[in-house]
C-alpha cells in the first residue's frame, strides 16, 4: 500500500506514540462491544461473465456466465463489518421470502451476526442490487451495469409491530446503535424514538440515512458524504471553508454532537461541537478498487469505536483506517481486526 505526500504536521499525528496506541486499544477492545443495527437489507448480487463476442442482435457484448455471488448489503453488510472486527453484532430488518434473502441471512449467520430480530415477509421480494461484472480472459472483471429490484417492504401491522418490538428489546441490551437507513422504508418514526430513548443510557447512536437525515435528528452522530450534504442543503459546495460552514450548519440543524463527513479520496471532515473542523487525509492509494459499501465499513468502524470510549476525533481516524483497506477489495467487502491493526502499523512505521 502506498502512502500519499503529506505535510510534516499530519506526519507528526501519525507517528505520535499515544494516539497510535489509543487506536490500537480500540481495536483490540472491539470484542467487548455489543452494537445492534437497525435498517434495509439488501441483497448484494455480482454476476460474473467473459466477454464472448458482440451480438448480432444488437451492438452489444455477449458474456459467457461463469458465476453468481450475493452477499448482505446495506444494513446487512454494516452488521458484517462489525462482525468482521469482531464486535457482538445483532441485525433488525425484514426480508423478502425468497433466495435472496435466505442467501443473505445464511451468509449473516456464517459471519457471527445475530439474526433473531430480522422477520421474513411472506410475498414479498428481498431489495436486490445485481452488479454485471465482466472482463476478457484473465483480464480484470469491471462492472458494467447495476440492476435495482428495489421497493419499500409491504409489512402490515402485525409485521409492523413485530419489528418494533424486536427493535426495543435489542437496544435495551446494546452498547451502541446504527440507524442505517437507504430508503425502503423499514426505519419508522416508532424505531427512531425507541433508539431515541436508548440514547438515555448514554449509548451512542449513529445514523446513515441517503435521503430522510432530517427525519433523524437529536442523535449522536452521523456519517453522510459530501455529495449527500449538497443534497441535503441543495448547494453546490465550492471550497472547504464551505464545506465547513455549511457542515457546521448543518450539524446544528440536526443537533448533532459531530458530524463526519466522508470526502472519497480527499479524507474526511469532522464537524465536532465546540471544537474547530479536523481535517483527515486519506491513507495509502488514491485510486480506489472498489467503494462498493465502504460507507457500511465506515459507519461500523466509527460507532464500534464510539461505543468502547473512544473521542469522536480517535473513532473518526479509525474509521479512516479501516475505509482506505476496504476500497482495495472487489465488491461488498469487509474489513477485520487483523488487517486493521496491521494498517496501523504501516502507517506508524512509513
Amino acid at each position: 500500500m502506498s502512502v500519499p505526500n503529506r505535510s510534516r504536521d499530519d506526519r507528526l499525528a501519525i507517528d505520535d506514540a499515544p494516539l497510535r496506541l489509543r487506536l490500537q486499544s480500540l481495536v483490540r477492545s472491539f470484542a467487548e462491544c455489543r452494537v445492534a443495527v437497525v435498517g434495509d437489507i439488501v441483497a448484494d448480487q455480482f454476476v460474473y461473465g467473459e466477454i464472448s463476442r458482440v451480438s448480432r442482435e444488437a451492438p452489444v457484448l455477449i458474456l459467457r456466465h461463469e458465476r453468481t455471488e450475493t452477499l448482505p448489503g446495506g444494513a446487512a453488510n454494516c452488521a458484517m463489518n462489525l462482525a468482521a472486527l469482531g464486535a457482538k453484532a445483532t441485525l433488525i430488518g425484514a426480508i423478502g421470502d425468497d433466495e435472496a434473502g435466505r442467501k443473505v441471512i445464511d451468509k449473516l449467520s456464517a459471519a457471527g451476526v445475530a439474526c433473531d430480530s430480522i422477520i421474513v415477509i411472506k410475498g414479498a421480494r428481498t431489495t436486490t442490487k445485481v452488479r454485471i461484472l465482466a472482463g476478457r480472459a484473465h483480464a480484470p472483471r469491471q462492472q458494467v451495469i447495476r440492476v435495482d429490484y428495489e421497493g419499500e417492504t409491504p409489512m402490515n401491522e402485525t409485521s409492523r409491530q413485530l419489528l418494533h418490538a424486536n427493535a426495543r428489546d435489542v437496544f435495551a441490551r446494546s452498547d451502541a446503535i446504527v440507524i442505517s437507513d437507504y430508503g425502503y422504508g423499514i426505519v419508522s418514526a416508532e424505531i427512531a424514538q425507541s433508539a431515541q430513548r436508548a440514547m438515555a443510557r448514554g449509548i451512542p447512536v449513529v445514523v446513515d440515512s441517503r435521503h430522510r437525515l432530517f427525519e433523524f435528528k437529536g442523535f449522536t452522530s452521523a456519517t453522510p458524504n459530501e455529495a449527500e450534504v449538497e443534497d441535503l442543503c441543495r448547494e453546490r459546495i465550492a471550497g472547504i471553508r464551505r464545506l465547513e460552514e455549511i457542515g457546521e450548519e448543518l450539524r446544528q440543524r440536526l443537533r448533532y454532537r459531530a458530524l463526519l463527513i466522508t470526502r472519497g479520496g480527499d479524507g474526511m471532515l469532522l464537524l465536532e461541537a465546540e471544537r474547530p473542523p479536523l481535517h483527515i487525509p486519506i491513507v495509502g492509494s488514491r485510486d480506489a478498487v472498489d467503494v462498493t459499501g465502504a460507507g457500511d465499513t465506515v459507519i461500523a468502524t466509527y460507532t464500534l469505536a464510539l461505543a468502547c470510549g473512544a473521542p469522536f476525533s480517535d473513532a473518526a481516524r479509525l474509521a479512516n483506517y479501516a475505509g482506505s483497506v476496504v476500497v482495495m477489495k472487489r465488491g461488498t467487502a469487509t474489513v477485520s481486526t487483523e488487517e486493521l491493526l496491521t494498517v496501523l502499523a504501516h502507517e506508524s512505521t512509513g
